[in-house]
């Protein structure tokens, strides 16, 4: 084992991992490496047992089955959590090589810069989400815009969390109808906060004039009509990161602007700093 940690060193990331044989158990993992890591949970194994676990990281990672084998258990000592090590089995080089493809993935993440941009996408479709962030991923590196970080919620109510905590998010994109709290919703009630009332909203649409003329309403900044083309979404955040810097032109073409004229202050006015009122100051970010 210590020659193993030796070749393959270990990572302090923690990763959501989610058994296939208890799909209502939500663990954690620490100490990922190319051939194992560890799982805190409070289930029992015995040595040499084997599962199959789900591992997956917002924003970075889609989820990925692997079958491991429980090499220790460990019981809770001090802040140290319980839980079981595992490793791949020799006889899984399939399993193993997905591994050291997550690990793969999870160093390069820890080595990326922080974000001095923070865009939120929601949508509740996952593989729409998908679509989208990896577009706008595709927009950062083509534009090299290493600063540039790209979140994801998949409900209003979860955009709205992440809205009312630190650090700031600089450029909203949304959908309209999702669950828990629409689109509609979310606008509103963020407009309604001093703190968010100038953050610039796209709004992803399948509407029409009716739609756009409420959403325009209650604030929004720039509509994309569904389905909506990489090149489209790129421009218009493109447009929009470069309005934030006072560079105004013309929004793109593909971009309809808000019936009325859009705030020219939700253009070009980084939104303040600080957490939505009514929320716990948040920690500082790591």
């Amino acid at each position: 084992m210590s020659k193993e940690r030796r070749v393959h060193p270990r990572f302090p990331l923690v990763l959501t991992v989610q058994y296939l044989d208890a799909a209502s158990v939500l663990d954690y993992t620490e100490n990922l490496s190319a051939t194992g890591l560890f799982v805190r949970t409070e289930r029992e194994f015995d040595e040499g047992d084997r599962t199959t676990l789900v591992l997956s990281f917002p924003q970075l990672l889609e989820p990925v089955e692997l079958t491991v084998e429980i090499v220790r258990s460990r019981e809770a000592q001090g802040d140290a959590p319980r839980g079981v090590a595992v490793r791949v089995p020799d006889d899984l080089p399939d399993h193993r090589a997905k591994l050291a493809e997550v690990t793969r993935l999870v160093a390069s993440a820890a080595r990326a810069p922080v974000p001095t941009t923070r865009i939120l996408l929601v949508e509740d479709n996952v593989l729409v989400a998908q679509m989208y962030a990896a577009a706008l991923r595709r927009l950062a590196e083509t534009d090299r815009l290493d600063g540039l970080g790209i979140e994801v919620a998949h409900d209003g109510a979860a955009a709205w969390d992440r809205l009312a905590r630190l650090p700031t998010i600089d450029l909203l994109i949304t959908d309209v109808f999702m669950p828990v709290l629409s689109g509609f919703d979310l606008v509103e009630r963020l407009r309604a906060e001093p703190l968010l009332a100038q953050l610039p909203v796209v709004v992803i649409t399948s509407g029409g004039p009716v739609e756009r003329a409420r959403l325009a309403a209650l604030g929004v900044t720039l509509f994309l009509q569904k389905p909506v083309k990489y090149g489209d979404l790129a421009d218009t955040v493109r447009f929009l990161l470069r309005a934030r810097q006072g560079k105004v032109t013309s929004p793109p073409r593909a971009a309809v602007v808000a019936p009325t004229e859009p705030n020219p202050r939700a253009l070009t006015d980084a939104p303040p700093v600080g957490n939505v009122k009514g929320t716990k100051t948040p920690a500082p970010s790591r």
